[in-house]
C-alpha cells in the first residue's frame, strides 16, 4: 500500500490580543498585525467572507508587546525580553509568506513602545531609555544599526510620536512616560537634542500622536492622552515674534509686561486649584520656544497649549488621528471609544484667525464603563471608514461608517457595529466537539467557556468560523468541558463542583438562523437566556421574551460578554479538592470527573449517570496522584481508561453496578498527560512526558493489555487523538501533540495495529508554539478531509483541515 500524501491548512484561529497599548497596528491595505501571547496574529479586515485571524507567526520567545508597520509589506514586533523582529512579505499571490528579515536584542528589559518614522525605528523600554535605530532595507535581510540612545534618568517611556516640523526636514520627537510631562526632542542633521518640556498632565502619559498640517498655514498638532482622563492638544508652528513697531521700546516693554501678567495669571490659577477640594487641572498658556539649526540657518518654533478635551471617565489608553480629516480617535479604560473633531466658531476680537472648539462627535463602546479594564488600544482602518479597538479581555470591537454627511461634518455620520475577532486571553486548557460535530466548546484560564462554529458561506464551502456564544463567564479558572448531548455540556473549574449547562432559546434560534445546525422546529420550552447575579457564580435562567428586533447575525464581542450565557441546570458534587479533568461516555449516559490529589484517597475517578447525576457505582480507585485524563472505550463504553501523574494507567471494566479494575501498567517513566481510544475500540494510546507514546492492545491469549508499539519523539508528548480515514474505513490516523506545539500525524491499517507511519508533521507555523493541551477530531462524513481541533498553552485554539493530497 502506498502511503497517503497529507496536507494541512487552517480553517479557524481563535486568539486574543495582548494587553499593551502598542500591541496592534494596521497597514495601508487594512491588514491588522497584533501580538497574541508569543505569536503575531494577522487579520485581514477587508476579507469578503468576514474571516478573522488567518495566520499566526511564531518566532518570539516571550510576550509580544508592540507591533508597528514599516511599510505595507513589512512590520516590526517587539517583546518583553527586549527583542525586536522585522518581518517582510515575500512571494506573489498564493505563495506569499512572511519571513523574519532582522532580529535585534535592543534592550535588557521589556520594550514598552515601538515607532517607525522615515528610516528610523524607535524603541522605548522599561530600562528607562529610548533607542533610535537606523533601518536599511536589503533584498533578503534588513540591516538595523543603533543610531542614538536617549537616557530618561529614572522614568519609563510609555509613548512616542514623531513628525517633521512645519515647512522643514527637521524631525520633532515627543516622549511621554511615567513623569507626567511630555519631553520634546528635535533633530536636524545630527543626533536628537533635548528641547523643551510640556507640563500640565496630572498622571502618566501612555498616548501621543502628531497630526501633520494639511495646508502650509496650519500648525502641526500634538495630542497627548493621560491616565488623568484628559487629552491635551498642542500647536507647533513657526515662531515669528509679533511686534507692533520695529525696535519699539514700548513694544518690548509691552511684551515683557504681557509675559509677566501671564505668569502671574497662571500662578493665581494654580493657587485657586490648590485650594479646591478635588484639585483643578493646570491650564498653562505659556509659549514654549525651540530653536532648530537648518542648512539655511536657524529656525524658531513655538509650542502652545491649544485645547483640553474632557470626556473620558477614566485614563486614556491610545490616540490615533485619521489620515483624511482632523478627527482624533481616543480609547479609554472607561470602555469607550470617542471621536473628536473641531467645530469652527466665529473669529473674535481676541483671535487673529478663525478658532475652533473640539467636540465629541461620536462615542462607541459601553456607557458607564461596566466592562473590566475597558479598551487597551484603538486604530483607524479601511481609509478611515472603520474604527477598531481591543479590550482588556483581548477581544476586538469594530464600527463602520455607513453614511457620511460631507456638508455637515463628522457629527452626522452614521456608524454601525460589525464583526471582529476574539479568543481566550490565556492558556486554553480543553476542548470538545458536539456529538455531531456542529460546534466546538473550549475552556481556558481566562475563566470563560466559548462555543465556536462554522457559519455557512456562499464563498467558502467550509463555512466561516466564529465564536457563537460564551456560555460561562466564571470566577475560577476553567479546566475542562464535555458535551452531554446536542444542547447540554458540563464543565469543571478550579473548584470542587462540576456544573452542567443547557442551551437557552436564544442560542437555539441563533444556530438555526445562521444555518450552523439544521432544525425543523424550536427545541422544546427553554429559558430565553441566563444571567449571573451580583457576587454569584451560577448562571440563573431568565425567561423574558426574546428581543425580536435584534438582528439575526452572529453576536459581537460586547454581546458575547454579556447576553450569551447559558443557564446552569445542575451541580455535581463529590470531590474533596479542585477539579482537574472531565470526560463523557460515547453514549453520553455517563460522566467521569477527577480532581487534584496527592494521596490515593483523593486520586479517584467518580462516574455519574447523566440521567439524574447520581454516582454510577463506587469511585474508581488505584491511582496515588492526580488523574490527568479519562477516556471511555468506543463504541459501547465497556472500559474506562485513566492516566495519572503517578506514571500509571488503569483500566476499569463495566459491570452491573459500576466499573471494576481489570488492568494496570507502569511502564512510562514520567507523568502520563493524555490517553485516547481508537474509534474501533481495539487499541488505546498513552502520551507521556518521557517523550514516548505507547499503543496498547488486548492479548487474547494471555488476557493482558500489552504495548504493541512505542513511538519516540524529540519532545514530551502531551495530547493524542484517533480518527478513522479512507473510503473503506480500514485506515486510521493518529495525531500526537507535543510540548513544543508541533502536531504529528501517523497512519495505520486496522489489520496491522502495530505498524504506524508518520505521514504529516504540522510545525509551529500552522500549529502552536507551546504545550498542546488537547486534540480532537471532528465527526465528519468526508473520508479524505478531516477537521482537527487543537488548543494550547500559547493561548490559541485552532481548527486545522487535514486532507489527503493528490500525488
Amino acid at each position: 500500500m502506498s502511503e497517503p500524501s497529507l496536507g494541512a491548512s487552517t480553517a479557524h484561529i481563535s486568539a486574543s490580543t495582548n494587553r499593551f497599548n502598542d500591541a496592534a497596528d494596521v497597514s495601508t491595505s487594512s491588514l491588522i498585525a497584533c501580538g497574541s501571547g508569543k505569536l503575531v496574529a494577522l487579520w485581514d479586515t477587508q476579507d469578503p467572507d468576514g474571516r478573522g485571524i488567518f495566520q499566526t507567526l511564531p518566532g518570539h520567545e516571550s510576550l509580544v508587546t508592540c507591533v508597528r508597520f514599516l511599510a505595507s509589506d513589512s512590520f516590526a514586533s517587539a517583546d518583553d525580553k527586549g527583542t525586536i523582529r522585522c518581518w517582510r512579505l515575500f512571494g506573489i499571490h498564493v505563495r506569499q509568506s512572511w519571513r523574519v528579515t532582522a532580529i535585534v536584542q535592543a534592550h535588557r528589559e521589556a520594550i514598552s513602545v515601538l515607532r517607525a518614522f522615515d528610516k528610523f525605528l524607535l524603541t522605548g523600554s522599561s530600562d528607562s531609555s529610548v533607542k533610535i535605530w537606523e533601518v536599511q532595507r536589503g533584498d533578503v535581510n534588513d540591516d538595523v544599526n543603533e543610531f542614538q540612545t536617549i537616557s530618561l534618568q529614572g522614568y519609563y517611556p510609555l509613548s512616542l510620536a514623531l513628525a517633521y516640523l512645519p515647512s522643514s526636514e527637521a524631525i520633532i520627537l515627543a516622549i511621554g512616560g511615567t513623569d507626567r510631562n511630555v519631553r520634546i526632542w528635535t533633530r536636524s542633521d545630527g543626533p536628537f537634542i533635548r528641547s523643551v518640556t510640556l507640563s500640565g498632565h496630572e498622571n502618566w502619559i501612555p498616548a501621543l500622536a502628531f497630526r501633520a498640517p494639511s495646508t502650509p498655514n496650519d500648525p502641526l498638532v500634538l495630542a497627548s492622552g493621560s491616565q488623568d482622563g484628559t487629552i491635551r492638544l498642542w500647536n507647533v508652528e513657526s515662531f515669528i515674534k509679533m511686534q507692533v513697531q520695529p525696535q519699539n521700546h514700548t513694544g518690548e516693554l509691552g511684551d515683557e509686561l504681557s509675559d509677566d501678567l501671564l505668569d502671574a495669571f497662571e500662578a493665581s490659577l494654580g493657587d485657586l486649584s490648590a485650594g479646591a477640594e478635588e484639585g483643578g487641572r493646570q491650564i498653562s498658556l505659556k509659549r514654549h520656544v525651540l530653536t532648530v539649526k537648518l542648512s539655511s540657518g536657524t529656525q524658531q518654533y513655538s509650542i502652545t497649549f491649544d485645547a483640553l478635551l474632557i470626556g473620558h471617565e477614566a485614563g486614556v489608553t491610545s490616540l490615533s488621528w485619521s489620515s483624511s480629516s482632523a478627527t482624533l480617535l481616543s480609547t479609554s479604560t472607561d470602555s469607550s471609544v470617542i471621536l473628536w473633531a473641531p467645530s469652527s466658531i466665529i473669529s473674535t476680537a481676541y483671535s487673529s484667525s478663525t478658532s475652533s472648539i473640539w467636540i465629541n462627535v461620536q462615542r462607541f463602546g459601553d456607557v458607564g464603563g461596566q466592562r473590566l479594564g475597558g479598551f487597551v488600544g484603538g486604530l483607524w482602518g479601511s481609509n478611515d471608514t472603520e474604527t477598531m479597538a481591543w479590550g482588556w479581555s483581548g477581544g476586538w470591537r469594530r464600527w463602520r461608517r455607513v453614511t457620511s454627511d460631507s456638508h455637515r461634518g463628522t457629527t452626522n455620520d452614521e456608524w454601525e457595529e460589525v464583526g471582529a475577532i476574539s479568543g481566550h486571553n490565556g492558556p486554553v486548557k480543553s476542548l470538545d466537539w458536539s456529538p455531531k460535530g456542529e460546534y466546538l466548546v473550549s475552556v481556558g484560564l481566562d475563566q470563560t467557556t466559548r462555543i465556536h462554529g462554522a457559519i455557512p458561506s456562499s464563498i467558502s464551502e467550509q463555512g466561516v468560523w466564529h465564536e457563537l456564544s460564551r456560555p460561562q463567564v466564571h470566577g475560577y479558572d476553567l479546566m475542562g468541558a464535555a458535551w452531554l448531548g446536542p444542547w447540554t455540556f458540563a464543565s469543571v473549574a478550579d473548584e470542587k463542583v462540576a456544573r452542567v449547562f443547557e442551551a437557552p432559546r436564544n442560542f437555539v434560534e441563533e444556530v438555526r438562523t445562521l444555518g450552523v445546525r439544521d432544525l425543523a422546529q424550536s427545541e422544546g420550552d427553554r429559558p430565553a437566556t441566563a444571567s449571573v447575579p451580583p457576587l454569584g457564580l451560577s448562571n440563573k435562567a431568565v425567561s423574558d421574551e426574546l428581543d425580536s428586533s435584534r438582528p439575526r447575525r452572529r453576536p459581537f464581542e460586547g454581546e458575547l460578554a454579556s447576553i450569551t450565557l447559558w443557564p446552569e441546570i445542575e451541580k455535581v458534587f463529590g470531590h474533596g479538592y479542585e477539579s482537574i479533568a472531565i470526560s463523557a461516555s460515547n453514549s453520553l449516559d455517563l460522566l467521569a470527573t477527577a480532581c487534584r490529589a496527592t494521596s490515593p484517597q483523593h486520586a479517584v475517578v467518580r462516574v455519574y449517570s447523566t440521567a439524574g447525576y447520581q454516582p454510577f457505582g463506587a469511585p474508581l480507585e488505584g491511582h496515588s496522584l492526580t488523574v490527568t485524563r479519562m477516556a471511555f472505550s468506543p463504541p459501547d463504553d465497556k472500559y474506562v481508561l485513566t492516566v495519572s501523574r503517578d506514571r500509571t494507567w488503569r483500566l476499569f471494566e463495566k459491570g452491573e453496578n459500576g466499573y471494576l479494575p481489570v488492568a494496570a501498567d507502569k511502564s512510562h517513566g514520567r507523568i502520563i498527560w493524555d490517553c485516547a481510544w481508537s474509534c474501533e475500540g481495539d487499541i488505546f494510546a498513552t502520551a507521556s512526558r518521557d517523550k514516548t507514546v505507547k499503543i496498547w492492545k488486548h492479548n487474547l491469549d494471555s488476557s493482558r493489555w500489552e504495548a504493541i508499539t512505542t513511538v519516540k519523539f524529540e519532545e514530551a508528548a502531551t495530547a493524542v487523538a484517533f480518527c478513522s480515514a479512507g473510503d473503506d474505513a480500514q485506515e486510521r490516523w493518529f495525531a500526537v501533540g507535543l510540548e513544543t506545539g508541533e502536531i504529528k500525524i501517523y497512519s495505520n491499517l486496522t489489520s496491522t495495529p502495530d505498524r504506524w507511519t508518520l505521514v504529516l508533521t504540522i510545525d509551529s507555523d500552522l500549529a502552536h508554539v507551546d504545550h498542546i493541551n488537547r486534540l480532537a477530531w471532528r465527526a465528519t462524513d468526508n473520508p479524505s478531509r478531516k477537521h482537527l481541533a487543537s488548543c494550547s498553552e500559547d493561548g490559541t485554539l485552532k481548527v486545522l483541515i487535514v486532507q489527503v493530497g493528490v500525488d
